[in-house]
């Protein structure tokens, strides 16, 4: 029933969306992933992984805790023995739906928002037919069209694209997640304009991100911030042209970019680490995203985490370089990706990798 009200106490201190690791396997070996147990001599090792009842228990927790969105992913998590029971299993929750309407707050039940967001190589017709029935968003990896297998070392990108099309004649909600590197931002405009050709409903955009197997390639694949400007330039004008909605992933420092230059791609400059999203990982344990090395407490004991002094500082966002103080734009910038200035430069309050070359503005 639902419910209107003028304000309400929060469920938890937990974001409203919870990216649930399945497993550490994966068919592809690409070369930009930040899966942190692929990084080399990086110390995150893999444990047992949970299995479909403890997951399952956990769904149901989390949405007790006021969680609402639920992102499947990996490795690659079709390789998850009873993912689609645990799916379906999801699907029959309630969750508690809160939005702002004239002034007011709506509450309305219902279960929660489902994603699966994979590399497609073991997409099936079933699993398919299974996310129209839950009405499961589907995301699909796409790094390159002529780069496709070298970028992941997997056949082509012929069979993405064919179940971009399948997923759009079953009436299934996709969107295409491009991770751009120097090896494919001279093909971005084709990347793109092929997979909305094919049927993908919108844009998921990142940079290449130092982290995971990506530690080993980074001098290679790493963009520079002139080429983060090309690759948001050619990206705007590939969505107008379609007609169609995208969004970077990972928040950009407002210093390298301008968000009023994009009315089709939606550019954020601040982290959600631990306020907007958090990340359970295949063994159980909370980390505050998937690029963090970082494991916090395990999902058994998640109240503690409110504690632990490494999510705190994403939650205070007490993490700002010294170098961007007394920068403008401070207070609605979080200086870039605060995991890739921890791995990349040793520390929270490091630099974005892209920073060194831009000038904050006094």
């Amino acid at each position: 029933m639902t419910e209107k009200v003028q304000s309400r106490l929060a469920a938890s201190f937990l974001p409203a969306t919870a990216v649930l690791e399945m497993t550490y396997a994966c068919n592809h070996r690409c070369l930009f992933c930040s899966c942190p147990w692929y990084a080399p001599d990086r110390g995150f090792d893999v444990r047992p992984e949970l299995s479909i009842p403890a997951w399952k228990a956990i769904l149901e927790r989390l949405c007790r805790m006021g969680v609402v969105d639920f992102a499947f992913t990996g490795g690659e998590p079709l390789l998850k023995a009873g993912l689609e029971e645990l799916l379906q299993h999801a699907a029959g929750l309630e969750a508690e739906h809160v939005r702002t309407e004239d002034g007011g707050l709506v509450v309305e039940p219902g279960p929660p928002h489902l994603y699966l967001l994979t590399n497609g190589k073991s997409l099936s017709e079933r699993m398919l037919e299974l996310c129209a029935r839950l009405e499961v968003h589907l995301g699909m990896s796409l790094p390159g069209v002529t780069s496709f297998t070298e970028h992941t070392r997997a056949s082509d990108a012929a069979h993405v694209l064919r179940w971009f099309g399948r997923a759009k004649a079953l009436g299934v909600a996709t969107h295409v997640g491009i991770t751009v590197t120097r090896r494919n931002l001279h093909e971005l405009y084709e990347t793109m304009g092929e997979a909305l050709l094919a049927g993908a409903d919108s844009v998921l955009l990142n940079r290449f991100m130092p982290g995971g197997r990506g530690l080993a390639h980074a001098r290679e694949l790493m963009l520079e911030a002139g080429q983060v400007q090309e690759m948001l330039a050619t990206a705007e004008q590939v969505l107008r042209l379609a007609n169609r909605r995208g969004n970077v992933g990972t928040e950009l420092p407002r210093c390298l970019v301008d968000p009023v230059a994009h009315t089709h791609l939606d550019v954020g400059s601040q982290c959600s680490a631990a306020t907007g999203f958090f990340v359970v990982d295949p063994s159980g344990y909370v980390r505050v995203c998937n690029h963090s090395e970082v494991r916090l407490e395990h999902v058994d004991e998640i109240e503690r985490v409110k504690d632990n002094p490494y999510w705190r500082r994403f939650a205070l966002k007490d993490y700002l370089p010294r170098a961007c103080a007394g920068c403008r734009e401070i207070g609605r910038c979080d200086a870039g990706c605060r995991e890739a200035a921890h791995i990349w430069g040793g520390s929270l309050d490091a630099l974005d990798p892209l920073l060194p070359s831009v000038t904050p503005r006094r």
